[in-house]
């Protein structure tokens, strides 16, 4: 039988791989929303797909570069917490 404190500090460890592997995404998209709501406010042109495009842009780029280090943290923490406890419990 797991122990509440063991299920907890898997959750934990669960929640830290999440915001590690989406973390480089939604920097990208805050950056570039950030700079394009800045170039909007600047211009003041009010084009919605101005917003849209080169956010969704730079986001699917970031995700194919950083791809292998998601797939990486996954794998290690399947391997590291996940696997060991199904096969201890």
């Amino acid at each position: 039988m797991l122990s509440e404190g063991y299920i907890y500090d898997v959750l934990r460890e669960a929640l830290r791989t999440a915001v590690l592997i989406s973390a480089p995404v939604l920097v990208v998209a805050l950056i570039t929303g950030v700079s394009i709501g800045l170039f909007q406010a600047l211009t003041s042109i009010q084009e919605m797909t101005l917003t849209f495009v080169p956010k969704l842009i730079a986001m699917l780029s970031v995700f194919w570069a950083s791809m292998s280090f998601m797939t990486q943290s996954l794998i290690d923490f399947f391997q590291s917490t996940i696997i060991p406890s199904i096969a201890g419990g």
